[in-house]
């Protein structure tokens, strides 16, 4: 498949955008993947925010003007390979009570699903999902893929708080809260891992590209997992 298009343009005072256009939803995330780790290294850039198909490039408007950074991002662009290598993905196997007061939305998803409770536990338990970026709070790993041909509905009231290491889900995506927050997504079990450490660089250890399975277990076992997320290293 051909490589996306990109099309870049002045975002705000001291930013661009760069979004990939064409190619397919899989290869537009790839591209904005490759193109935020080669544009990383340039001292001008300040931060980069990568979504499915864009990348928000922010950038010292006392060291570079739009016109400059804007020509060296095209540049970026036309250096990429051809027939670029596979992104870099680990695995990482995160253990889950699911339902009761750890997942207290499991029966209401159960029931719009039409399926029983343990039957929405073993789908999500059967595959990998993809981070496909970080999002807020706090590095909060977006999943894709859930295995369900009907998305899933946000709750009617958001909640003021929810726990650290909720497992959430959302239209077909995933998210695990990685510290207390509010939200809006249905709660279907918690993981006893902790995935931020700000004390730590980098604060998350995993990044997109990277894939979680979701395991199941007791509650009795919480103490026995709680600990920094670990990685498990592929085969």
């Amino acid at each position: 498949m051909a490589p996306p298009t990109w099309q870049i343009t002045d975002f705000g005072d001291s930013a661009l955008l760069a979004k990939a256009v064409g190619s397919g939803p899989e290869h537009c995330w790839q591209a904005v993947q490759r193109l935020a780790d080669a544009l990383e290294p340039d001292d001008r850039v300040i931060d980069l925010v990568a979504t499915y198909d864009s990348l928000l490039v922010e950038f010292d408007c006392d060291e570079v003007t739009h016109t400059e950074l804007t020509e060296a991002v095209h540049r970026t662009i036309a250096a990429q390979p051809t027939t670029p290598a596979p992104l870099r993905s680990r695995a990482f196997r995160i253990p889950v009570v699911f339902g009761g007061s750890c997942g207290p939305d499991l029966p209401a998803v159960a029931e719009e699903l039409g399926i029983t409770e343990q039957d929405v536990v073993d789908a999500l338990c059967s595959r990998e999902f993809p981070v496909r970026f970080l999002g807020a709070p706090a590095g909060a790993p977006m999943l894709d893929g859930t295995p369900f041909a009907q998305p899933i509905g946000r709750c009617a009231q958001p909640r003021v708080a929810v726990e650290p290491g909720s497992v959430a889900l959302s239209g077909h995506q995933a998210v695990i809260y990685p510290v207390r927050s509010p939200g809006g997504w249905r709660l279907i079990g918690r993981t006893p891992l902790k995935l931020v450490d700000i004390a730590d660089e980098p604060y998350v250890p995993y990044q997109p590209g990277d894939r979680f399975r979701f395991v199941p277990i007791d509650a009795d076992h919480w103490s026995d997992c709680a600990a920094q997320i670990v990685e498990v290293v592929d085969a």
